[in-house]
């Protein structure tokens, strides 16, 4: 039994700055694959931290302080010994086996290596991205995805998350997605060029909309428009990252180092695939929601719109109501904490 295996299943909870600027927040801490999961106490990653990577700020004191690399702004503060003991004993359990990969492990991933290679000359790289996804298992995924929205908060600065924003967005997800969709809504501070949609289910909109347009319908509209999309986020990584990405994710079970920093930061200079009109208006008709108000958005993105504001789904019918009033005001306030 490996270090990691050891403790895989253990939790505990900490203080976790985002910033050096930020208030300090409680979170659940647990393990991933090679992974620190730092979580909000719904249990929703936040953050997740290459354990190989993490330093700990000061040796020999408690409560043990960490953070994920020499310049990094977030730091991590745990009073349990026993997880402070399982972090300092799977690092160094992971950066030994990184350091002496031993000559069997070498052979084998050279053998699986040769077959992966031998399989995409022979089926070609779509279906060897295939296999990639359908080998993938979700909780891989969201692993994937959270670890590329803190490349993103990185360059934009962290989550937005003052406590009545996140109820009343949780309550448009909800009322959206259902009340067990997958994943999770976050909104970023910075502009972003269009709504995302990260592996794992996780849907990232940016403040600017909940500011410059005073109608709920637009955040709806942006949230559906990131789950009307039909590539499979995942996909869309692998097709940025190209075959090798691929070979290496069948191969070890991730992508190589600078992959998701990468890839983050292209979803900060240029949208994701646009969702289709049509996808987006029956997305619209599902829940109920007028499509018109979306419509400007759009315009303004220089997307097609026509449709969104000629077809509306709430035509002749006053649609029922998406937030309240008071939680529109809490969730465009999501960013003043």
């Amino acid at each position: 039994m490996t270090a990691l295996e050891q403790y895989e299943r253990l939790e505990s909870l900490g203080l976790w700055r985002a910033t050096r600027s930020e208030q300090r927040r409680e979170v659940l801490v647990s393990f991933g694959k090679a992974t620190l999961i730092v979580s909000d106490m719904a249990d929703r990653p936040l953050t997740h931290w290459s354990l190989p990577a993490v330093e700990r700020v000061n040796p020999d004191a408690m409560p043990a302080v960490f953070r994920p690399g020499p310049d990094a702004g977030e730091s991590l503060e745990i009073e349990d010994e026993t997880m402070v003991d399982a972090i300092e004993a799977v690092r160094g359990s992971i950066a030994r086996a990184e350091a002496r990969p031993g000559r069997l492990r070498y052979w084998i991933s050279a053998t699986i290596l040769a077959a992966v290679i031998g399989a995409g000359a022979i089926w070609g790289p779509g279906l060897l991205r295939d296999q990639a996804l359908l080998a993938t298992p979700d909780a891989r995924r969201a692993e994937l995805g959270a670890r590329i929205l803190g490349h993103m908060q990185a360059q934009t600065g962290a989550i937005c998350r003052s406590r009545g924003g996140l109820v009343a967005l949780d309550r448009m997800r909800a009322r959206l997605l259902g009340t067990d969709a997958p994943g999770q809504t976050v909104v970023l501070p910075a502009p972003l060029p269009g709504p995302v949609l990260l592996p794992g289910q996780i849907t990232v909109i940016n403040r600017a909309v909940l500011v410059r347009y005073d109608d709920p319908a637009v955040v709806a509209g942006e949230i559906l428009a990131a789950k009307a999309n039909t590539t499979d986020p995942l996909r869309a990584v692998l097709n940025f990252a190209g075959l090798r990405a691929t070979v290496h994710l069948m191969t070890t079970g991730d992508l190589p180092p600078g992959t998701l920093a990468d890839y983050a930061a292209s979803l900060i200079d240029a949208p994701q695939a646009v969702a289709s009109e049509q996808a987006l208006l029956q997305a619209f008709g599902r829940v109920g929601v007028p499509s018109a108000p979306y419509a400007d958005l759009r315009t303004a993105r220089g997307q097609d719109a026509a449709l969104l504001l000629t077809q509306s789904p709430d035509a002749g019918t006053p649609p029922s109501p998406i937030l309240t009033d008071s939680e529109w005001i809490q969730l465009q306030g999501i960013c003043d904490a």
